[in-house]
Parts: C-alpha cells; sequence; structure tokens
C-alpha cells in the first residue's frame, strides 16, 4: 500500500499562528515553523509548552532563557527546548529561524496553551 500523505508547502501560502509563526509542513509526530524577520522587542512571555522543540539559526540574534539559562543564538546555530520547559525569547537583531516540534505544536492548540 502506497503512502498517500506526502505533501508539499509552500510557506508563501502557509497558515499563521498568533504569535507570528508560519506553520509549514506537518506529519503525526513532528511539524515544521517558521520565525520569519522577527524583530526585536522585550522579552515575549515565559512559557512551557506540551512539545520539545529542536530549532536553527537562519539570520540575526536572539537569547534563549532556559531553565535558568541564557543563550544566544547566532546564524548556524540549533538549540533544544525540552517538552515541559520553562523558557522564553527576547530578539536582539532581525530573526528568522526554523522549527521543528514534537509532537506538532499546531494541533489541539498546544501552541496558545
Amino acid at each position: 500500500m502506497s503512502d498517500t500523505t506526502v505533501m508539499k508547502v509552500s510557506s508563501q501560502h502557509s497558515p499563521h499562528g498568533e504569535m507570528g509563526q508560519k506553520y509549514l509542513a506537518s506529519g503525526k509526530t513532528v511539524s515544521m515553523r517558521l520565525w520569519e524577520n522577527e524583530q526585536p522587542d522585550e522579552p515575549k512571555p515565559e512559557a512551557t509548552r506540551d512539545y520539545e522543540t529542536v530549532g536553527y539559526v537562519i539570520q540575526g540574534r536572539a537569547e534563549l532563557h532556559l531553565e535558568g539559562q541564557k543563550l544566544l543564538l547566532e546564524p548556524g546555530d540549533s538549540w533544544v527546548v525540552p517538552k515541559g520547559a520553562s523558557h522564553t525569547y527576547k530578539i536582539l537583531e532581525a530573526f528568522t529561524a526554523i522549527e521543528a516540534t514534537s509532537p506538532p505544536a499546531q494541533v489541539h492548540g498546544r501552541d496558545e496553551s
């Protein structure tokens, strides 16, 4: 039996989340999202999420505050935010990054909780 779930997603037509993220391809156990040209601002509210996140910086700089640690994220860096970890981001200069979440962040309102 062939797999009919194969799909292509164009970021130009991707749905946006309430925090500004673009939702890209999504499978049953993992999804991708794009943070594009996020501008410097005050730190985002601290949050814990019901999914694991791995990310990769394409351009710009940001601080990731994670469970009492502060990590500077720059182009070429990747990171992990474990499921349930308390964290926040502070954008330092126009920031573009891609993240994968498992399970998919946009399912069952996980991103908005």
